[in-house]
């Protein structure tokens, strides 16, 4: 199990690195393309909008193939994305490239928490999805901030090599580590989406777009923010979201205990301390020491609503998870397309750099409002339990998601 998780972690470390690595190679990618850096900006909505389209529509596609060899098979297409990436000559060409290498993000995550919540006893599957997503947290800290120095160094072509390599690795890992999970009885496209028409699902991917754009409206505009009030040098803002990677990090690891004991308190809880964490920030952001503390109160908040968020749309998509929980990043993908809009668009008004904060700090109520919506649906249920049948016949099992109730 250990070692599964390891493999799994391994590949949302490297998801993590190549999301954001663009975003800190744009002059780079720029000069080489022979575009200017606004119009390599879109690049970063390349991927992200491979994310959106690719996490449902893939996860659908594998429907009924078993989870480990959809594993390996989204693994290698995101290889195959970034070695596309490292190899295009013209903005076109490598456009179309991050398109194919955002695809298999969110059905890696969805197909991954699945198997993740699988490879342990039902009270401890929060606990195992959160140690996946220790991989996206760690690239914050390590990935991005090296890869963005190897492309500077080497060239931007490198930082996605080296990607590439990551995901090769992780491949490898898949195939040697996790065990086979066999599909149920009852799956494919139509049980996927069936399960996506629940009320509960719905409101859920609604409280991640909402929620979220309240951490995506800060996070966008955090090198502006830190550099024209706070009065950091550009050079100190690689370390500083470092060091928002470390609050992410730590906000992971707290997640998944927190979810597995109590679901739906661990979510109302990380919305609104994140709503107000982030009006603390509109303060704080003035002075250096305060402004750090809260940047990584922030990073571990925004981390701690990804955990519960997923297994609760692992639990309500009833018997067939897997969309849902694919779809939940592409919710996040819109949640960082529509947070960082909302608060550009306030400081376009003239109402400050630091006025992102207070967008976000309403995002995030908006969240805590569905989020309660939700919970007043469910009559008093506390903690999702994933639980996979085991029988001898493998056509009998099913991928059975239960809510218990206190």
């Amino acid at each position: 199990m250990p070692l599964a998780l390891l493999a799994l972690a391994v590949v949302a470390f490297g998801i993590g690195t190549t999301e954001f690595a663009t975003m800190g190679l744009l002059p780079q990618i720029a000069d080489g393309i022979d575009v200017s850096v606004p119009h390599a900006g879109n690049l970063v909505s390349a991927y992200a909008l491979g994310v959106v389209v690719g996490a449902p529509v893939l996860t659908g596609i594998g429907a009924r193939i078993p989870h480990k060899r959809l594993l390996l098979l989204l693994s290698g297409l995101f290889v195959i994305g970034n070695v596309a990436s490292a190899l295009a000559p013209n903005f076109g060409l490598l456009f179309a490239a991050r398109f194919l290498a955002g695809l298999p993000h969110g059905a890696l995550f969805g197909v991954g928490a699945v198997v993740a919540s699988r490879l342990v006893t039902p009270d401890r599957a929060a606990r195992a999805v959160s140690k996946m997503f220790l991989g996206l947290t760690v690239a914050n800290i390590v990935g991005v901030p090296a890869s963005t120095a190897l492309g500077q160094h080497l060239g931007w072509r490198s930082a996605y090599w080296a990607v590439a390599v990551i995901g090769g690795a992780a491949l490898a890992a898949l195939a040697l580590f996790v065990p086979h999970q066999p599909r149920g009885g009852q799956s494919g496209i139509r049980h996927e989406l069936r399960a996506m028409g629940n009320r509960q699902v719905l409101i859920g991917l609604a409280t991640a777009v909402v929620g979220f754009g309240g951490f995506f409206a800060v996070y966008s505009y955090l090198v502006p923010m830190l550099t024209n009030v706070t009065g950091i040098s550009d050079s100190s803002t690689t370390l500083v979201l470092a060091l928002y990677g470390v609050g992410m990090t730590l906000g992971t690891l707290i997640a998944g205990p927190l979810t597995d004991r109590a679901l739906r308190p661990t979510l109302y809880a990380g919305l609104a301390l994140l709503a107000a964490a982030l009006v603390a920030f509109y303060f704080a952001v003035h002075s250096t020491v305060p402004a750090l503390i809260v940047i990584t109160l922030v990073g571990a908040l925004g981390s701690l609503i990804t955990t519960p968020v997923q297994m609760l749309l692992m639990a309500k998509a009833d018997s067939a998870p897997t969309m849902a929980a694919a779809s939940n990043h592409s919710a996040f993908n819109l949640a960082n397309a529509g947070g960082a809009w909302l608060g550009g668009l306030s400081i376009s008004a003239g109402w400050g750099w630091t006025s992102p904060t207070l967008v976000g700090a309403a995002l995030a109520l908006a969240g805590l409002a569905l989020a309660f919506a939700g919970g007043a649906m469910d009559r008093g249920t506390r903690r999702s339990d994933v639980v996979s049948s085991s029988g001898a016949d493998s056509s009998e099992q099913t991928d059975e998601v239960t809510l218990t109730k206190p």
